[in-house]
């Protein structure tokens, strides 16, 4: 691990470097380009930069039409605003047509702090799953996340990526990573349990890793950045290995990673799966590493889950 980034600087920054190779990618943001960093890419592309105005359902509706001309639209808002605000125009304008737009979502989570409830989005990947056809991704560090946007770009059909605002721990080496969508990413083998993580929760899960590592409890980590389509092969594999899993990630625990992995095992491979997120709360105002401790976002939880779900082995 390395200096930390917020993702949701990867993502201005990764929009810029696209920019200079495909002529095709436009962006358009929400009034809102200093915050999401798309302001990188509108001041070197300013005839290919959108400004919609703080109208995110507007946006997406825009972007319908650009994909439907044959561009490839980033369309960039706080989550809570891409995913609730403009959720209407997303499934009818986007995911029904299944037209080529990409939803650019930063700020989410309880990491945007201060902001409090009304802009943490804990809700959003569990909003996105229910669009048949919408792939999901949510990066670990800023590596995953420029590889994701480039990623996202080749791939035909509507894509939801989720950046944040805090800054996190660089994991992955951007000369050696290899990205694909839908597949996992297996960090570390185990034999006793499975600790399965996506976003800022990566990081906290290698950790977790490290601590059970000295109670001599040997953890396998996986880094899911597509939640959908989720690695099935994957979890199933090392579900099958060791018996029991956690789940990790900076989301409601209903609709998010959790639920996604709770119904490939029950209906694969019945295994006793703990989960931890925000339980079916909202945020709060307050500084990020004291809601990650209130909210139980943290390595020494998902520790406590690791030991809990190894006792419910048959």
């Amino acid at each position: 691990m390395s200096d930390k980034t917020a993702t949701r600087e990867s993502y201005g920054n990764a929009l810029a470097e696209l920019g200079e190779i495909n002529p095709d990618v436009v962006v358009l943001d929400a009034d809102l380009c200093e915050s999401t960093k798309t302001v990188y890419f509108k001041k070197r592309f300013p005839d290919r930069f959108f400004d919609c105005g703080i109208a995110e359902a507007n946006m997406v509706a825009v972007s319908a039409g650009l994909a439907a001309c044959g561009k490839i639209p980033f369309c960039s808002s706080f989550a809570m605003f891409a995913a609730g605000r403009a959720f209407d125009q997303i499934r009818n304008a986007v995911g029904y047509p299944h037209l080529n737009v990409k939803i650019g979502a930063t700020h989410a989570g309880i990491t945007v702090g201060e902001d409090g409830a009304t802009h943490q989005c804990l809700e959003d990947i569990g909003i996105m799953r229910t669009i048949p056809g919408m792939t999901i991704i949510n990066p670990a560090d800023d590596t995953e996340a420029r590889a994701a946007v480039f990623a996202a770009a080749k791939f035909d059909g509507p894509v939801y990526m989720r950046f944040g605002r805090y800054a996190v721990p660089v994991i992955f080496d951007r000369a050696t990573y290899k990205f694909e969508i839908g597949k996992g990413v297996l960090l570390t083998e185990g034999r006793d349990v499975t600790v399965i993580a996506t976003g800022i929760m990566v990081d906290a899960a290698l950790t977790a890793a490290s601590l059970l590592k000295t109670r001599g409890i040997s953890a396998e980590v996986i880094d899911i950045h597509t939640i959908k389509p989720i690695d099935r092969n994957l979890i199933i594999a090392s579900a099958a290995k060791t018996g029991a899993v956690v789940t990790a990630e900076e989301h409601n625990i209903i609709g998010g990673l959790g639920s996604a992995v709770c119904e490939v095992l029950s209906e694969s491979r019945p295994t006793p799966v703990i989960r931890v997120g925000t339980e079916d709360k909202f945020g709060r105002s307050g500084k990020v590493p004291p809601l990650l401790e209130m909210y139980g976002l943290t390595a020494g939880n998902i520790v406590e889950k690791a030991v809990r779900a190894i006792a419910l082995k048959k």
